[in-house]
């Protein structure tokens, strides 16, 4: 149908900005982590908010005072999940996938790659977009939480602290590496 009728319209327009208003508003209040993307759960309370505000605007079930209530109950339970997992380290895998080493100096850990489903195409796109033309050039190349790929030239690697926490990162043996 093209056209019911003004009302319709006049209450979109209505409710519509004030969800819109609600929605920044529980956001500034709780913080810029609602809406990072820093794992999956996060994309889940992005995509969940998006959803609500677009229910709000579109289904008359649906009253403001119950949007800015599903607004508040997803932004609440951000910010507990959020909490909890800096303050009790050890429920931080249950709620976020550690980050997966894929390829070490400039060689492909095919375990890594079988396990977490990425594969050699995958790793070569991240590893051009980054700007390099050589796996040799790359002294790692990380599966993120957010399910993104960070890719560390050889040259930037240095002491490697940036993988500590990384599942499948150990520090390379420097007995081995003087050999090379």
């Amino acid at each position: 149908m093209w056209f019911d009728t003004w009302s319709d319209i006049v209450r979109i327009l209505a409710v519509g900005a004030a969800a819109y208003l609600t929605l920044i508003l529980v956001l500034r209040l709780t913080g810029k982590r609602t809406l990072s993307k820093l794992n999956a759960f996060d994309l889940i309370v992005s995509v969940a908010l998006g959803s609500t505000l677009a229910t709000i605007l579109l289904s008359s079930d649906v009253s403001w005072a119950e949007g800015f209530t599903a607004f508040a109950l997803l932004a609440v339970l951000q910010l507990v999940i959020t909490w909890t997992s800096t303050r009790a380290p050890s429920t931080r895998s249950v709620i976020t996938a550690k980050p997966t080493l894929l390829l070490r100096d400039g060689q492909p850990l095919e375990k890594a790659l079988h396990e977490e489903r990425v594969t050699m195409g995958e790793l070569r796109q991240a590893v051009r977009a980054s700007g390099s033309g050589d796996l040799a050039d790359v002294g790692a190349v990380v599966l993120e939480s957010d399910g993104s790929l960070s890719v560390i030239p050889a040259e930037k690697m240095g002491a490697g602290t940036a993988l500590d926490g990384v599942e499948a990162a150990r520090p390379p043996d420097r007995a081995s590496r003087s050999s090379q």
